[in-house]
């Protein structure tokens, strides 16, 4: 599982894209394994031998995957975009209830 993750990842960072998209990048792996898989995501996002910056997005339902790994946020519910904030401003209770109520439920895990 992680083993194969790290090599996707390894394939797709040495094609040095400007964007790389990925879908729950480290679902059904184990603890040891999502660490590894999330430790390589870091570098290959602050990899600073590359041309240009690469951006890198990622969709995830692991908040705390969220908190380590993003910049930024965008929640997504019913195929709508209902908040595009900063990572902590995401993760600010108070600025969502005024804001964004939906997201606010999902962080405070009342909402699937």
């Amino acid at each position: 599982g992680g083993q194969q993750q790290r090599v996707a990842l390894a394939r797709a960072w040495a094609l040095e894209p400007q964007l790389l998209l990925l879908d729950e990048p480290t679902a059904s792996l184990d603890p040891h394994a999502k660490r590894e898989v999330e430790a390589l995501l870091g570098q290959i996002s602050r990899d600073a031998t590359q041309p240009e910056p690469m951006t890198l997005v990622f969709a995830s339902h692991n908040l705390g995957q969220v908190k380590r790994l993003a910049s930024r946020v965008v929640y997504l519910e019913g195929g709508r975009i209902l908040a595009d904030l900063p990572v902590n401003d995401f993760f600010n209770d108070a600025l969502l209830a005024g804001n964004y109520p939906e997201a606010q439920a999902f962080v405070r895990g009342e909402a699937v």
